[in-house]
């Protein structure tokens, strides 16, 4: 099973990027998937969640209002949308599935961590 998110790269405050995570080896119905980013010396932190069906999302109070998580459960993907970036969203970016019981905003509630896809904002 492997997860691997791409879609990074370096863009000026205010402007987007679509980050994309795809799942091989296996499919996981029914299972929430995240999205949570590190930045250089900080720990790892939840950005977004998105049950199986989509409806239900979870955003950290620093994005809402400026990403948006989606999943196409056919392609096995899970697409993040960052939109009005800043400078403190430069992070490296990972997706991972929900597998243990826990909050959604825990990491330690996730497995199948991929690698990560970095994104760099410039001011």
């Amino acid at each position: 099973v492997q997860l691997q998110a791409f879609g990074g790269g370096l863009v000026q405050a205010g402007g987007s990027l679509r980050l994309s995570c795809a799942a091989s080896g296996r499919t996981f119905s029914g299972y929430y998937m995240g999205w949570f980013r590190q930045a250089p010396g900080k720990e790892r932190e939840f950005v977004s969640s998105i049950s199986w069906s989509g409806g239900n999302t979870l955003y950290a109070d620093s994005v809402k209002g400026r990403f948006t998580i989606s999943r196409d459960n056919a392609k096995n993907t899970v697409a993040l949308q960052m939109n009005s970036l800043k400078p403190e969203d430069t992070a490296v970016y990972y997706c991972a599935v929900h597998l243990y019981s826990g909050s959604y905003m825990n990491a330690g509630s996730y497995e199948y961590w991929g690698q990560g896809t970095e994104v760099t904002v410039s001011s």
